[in-house]
């Protein structure tokens, strides 16, 4: 399952990245322990890092530098409007792919529950 659950994340990383910095600015090791806290335990800090840089390349954040009290100045990234224009569109796609999926399994529910009676 960790696999399975592995691959449909790679998918929707970037959806679920963007949902918190639509909730607030946040730099990588925030983003990191609160996909954690939200039960996302298997995701490596370094594919946050990654993701963080290749959304800013797509022009999807804006990034400012803030001193740290530990070490260099800490990327911070907040949502602009064409990550709320992303976001936007992957809740559109979701809710579009949730709701075929949805539909498959309560179609193959009702088919599963009627082999039971027949059987």
């Amino acid at each position: 399952m960790a696999s399975q659950m592995t691959e449909m994340l790679k998918g929707t990383l970037e959806g679920i990245v963007l949902t918190i910095l639509e909730a607030r600015p946040a730099y990588g090791y925030e983003i990191t322990t609160h996909l954690r806290d939200q039960g996302f335990t298997d995701i490596a800090e370094g594919t946050v890092y990654a993701l963080l840089v290749r959304i800013e390349q797509r022009g999807f954040v804006d990034v400012e530098k803030v001193p740290s009290e530990k070490g260099p100045p800490r990327k911070v990234y907040s949502l602009n409007s064409e990550g709320h224009a992303q976001l936007a569109e992957f809740w559109r796609t979701w809710t579009f792919l949730a709701g075929r999926i949805d539909r498959l399994r309560t179609e193959r529910t009702a088919r599963t529950e009627h082999a039971d009676t027949e059987g």
